[in-house]
């Protein structure tokens, strides 16, 4: 199975000048822990809930008077929408990071993929974990 098959097509950027009050409202309505920073064409980062929480929050600085950019995690790492899941999930494990852009071969952010959309595919194709699951949706009343 390759990226492009799992992957969210549709991505929400935010501007590396917003103040990270706006980033951290978007992830909220979104409900997402992380942003891409900057557009499709210019990637510049990723900020995370983490990144908020630490060079933020921690040091006591106004997220109002804080730019994205000068919080947001740099290099973002990324994969192609051809890719395997095992590479993505290669590229997550080396990086301990838990979400990719995805880039089609112009370099054009196509897609985001994240941990949690692996391990529900991962999760769905498992054949064990399917006959678990089926065995307690169909286990008689009294034995629930």
């Amino acid at each position: 199975m390759r990226v492009g098959e799992i992957m969210a097509r549709h991505v929400e950027f935010v501007a590396p000048d917003a103040p990270v009050t706006e980033a951290a409202e978007l992830m909220g309505e979104l409900d997402v822990g992380a942003l891409p920073v900057g557009s499709p064409e210019d990637l510049d980062g990723v900020v995370t809930d983490r990144d908020i929480l630490y060079r933020v929050v921690a040091r006591g600085l106004h997220p109002g008077q804080v730019a994205v950019r000068d919080v947001a995690t740099r290099p973002v790492i990324g994969c192609g929408e051809d890719d395997s899941l095992q590479t993505a999930m290669d590229l997550m494990a080396a990086h301990t990071i838990r979400r990719l852009a995805v880039r089609d071969a112009g370099g054009r952010v196509v897609g985001w993929i994240t941990l949690a959309d692996l391990a529900r595919r991962l999760l769905v194709d498992s054949v064990p974990v399917q006959e678990a699951l089926r065995g307690l949706t169909e286990a008689p009343a009294q034995a629930r």
